[in-house]
């Protein structure tokens, strides 16, 4: 079984999570309480208590969502023995590509943190609340969401901002154009088309000043070759160089996400085996879309673990 670790992104959040971990394993309290340092602040609470908008809010939600992976990543070596080294790559959704890059030794969890809460409040400003929008176009193909996006431009900014799986596409862009574009994919036939439920319209051009913010940022950050690489969200493909590295994180702002091609790349390098590190199951329901040619499993909690574990060893 070839194997790569798996970061999610924005949107699976929750109320509680990594609690569970926290509370069996030293190993991940200590991630938790790491990061908590790092803030100069109890983001564990609102990991814990919630509540959910407070956790939800984009500066939030980035480094919690980042701290719950690595206290999988930090349990799985100290419980088990399962090391970052056991995959053959590593990739992230979006800020998962930071907690990718800390699982493999990259950048530091104290650095990812704090990029991570920047990364956040820079997004959040690069856009007023309510000008901006993003939207879901499912059941849609490359042509069709191409179709709504060029539609919707006559409306102003709208762009192809994520491309998940097959038939899960999601639009960014200025609220009036993005509305415009999914108005046209739905005459074009599309039954499935909607608004989500954002702060800020992620992985378009409006983000510019957010890249230019991480830009700054990420020049005094200490990056090193990762122990495995990244399949990083631009580029679809693994990268291992520093700089590189640094110049794609900055890229990413403003740039698509490629995860569907990004998957389809690590199942052509031979990984039939995917396992999610952190809160939630999107990327695992995003890979059933994908490929028959790899099996996926979330990490969540203790049990998660233990199961996986046995799993890795049962096939040693």
């Amino acid at each position: 079984m070839a194997l790569a670790f798996t970061f999610p992104g924005q949107g699976s959040q929750a109320v509680g999570m990594g609690r569970e971990l926290a509370e069996t394993f030293a190993s991940s309290r200590a991630v938790f309480e790491a990061v908590d340092a790092a803030l100069g602040e109890q983001l564990s609470d609102v990991m814990w208590e919630g509540p959910i908008e407070t956790l939800t809010l984009t500066h939030n939600a980035q480094p919690a969502l980042m701290a719950h992976s690595l206290a999988v990543m930090a349990a799985l070596k100290s419980e088990f023995g399962i090391d970052v080294t056991a995959a053959k790559f590593v990739a992230g959704h979006s800020l998962g590509e930071y907690s990718a890059l800390a699982a493999a030794g990259a950048i530091s969890l104290d650095d990812a943190a704090r990029l991570l809460r920047l990364r956040g409040q820079a997004m959040q400003k690069a856009v007023p609340v309510g000008e901006g929008a993003m939207a879901a176009l499912l059941g849609a193909d490359d042509t069709l969401a191409m179709k709504a996006v060029e539609a919707g431009s006559k409306a102003g900014v709208v762009e192809f901002a994520n491309d998940n799986a097959p038939g899960q596409i999601v639009i960014s862009g200025q609220k009036a154009a993005v509305e415009a574009a999914v108005e046209a994919a739905k005459a074009e036939g599309l039954k499935r088309a909607m608004l989500l439920p954002v702060s800020a319209p992620f992985h378009c051009s409006l983000m510019k000043p957010a890249a230019e913010a991480m830009a700054e940022a990420l020049k005094g950050a200490r990056i090193e070759a990762p122990a495995v690489p990244v399949v990083t969200n631009v580029t679809a493909n693994a990268q291992t160089d520093p700089e590189t590295i640094r110049a794609q994180l900055v890229e990413q702002v403003t740039g698509r996400v490629r995860w569907r091609e990004s998957v389809l790349w690590m199942a052509q390098q031979g990984i039939t085996r995917f396992a999610e590190a952190g809160s939630g199951k999107a990327l695992t329901g995003m890979l059933k879309r994908t490929t028959e040619d790899a099996t996926g499993v979330a990490l969540n909690t203790p049990k998660d673990l233990e199961a996986f574990a046995a799993e890795l060893k049962g096939e040693a």
